[in-house]
């Protein structure tokens, strides 16, 4: 069973992120409220905090930056991301490594 963060959608994998801005460093906290937690150094001003998590989900999933788009919550701490091409069982495994 996938994590309660996690959702299978046609052709790609959700991601339920709680986010938190102006951190020491940009990393994976844990689950949180049913969400993936995570800190970024970027501070949440003209998207720069939104830039930063999708750069960081990129790398961390290995995937191209252009695979991974804001889905919702473009000005809210609760953001919902989509990732295209990977399904939930390797999101899960990579993710999990950071808590």
């Amino acid at each position: 069973m996938a994590a309660s963060w996690l959702k299978e959608v046609p052709g790609a994998v959700e991601l339920a992120v709680l986010v938190q801005p102006r951190a020491s460093r940009t990393r994976v906290v844990g689950e949180h409220d049913g969400m993936l937690k995570l800190q970024l150094a970027a501070p949440p001003v003209d998207g720069e905090a939104n830039a930063a998590l999708l750069e960081f989900l990129a790398k961390q999933l290995g995937v191209p930056r252009r695979q991974v788009t804001l889905v919702a919550g473009d000005a809210s701490r609760r953001k919902r991301v989509r990732v295209e091409g990977l399904g939930a069982a390797a999101v899960e495994a990579v993710m999990s490594l950071g808590t």
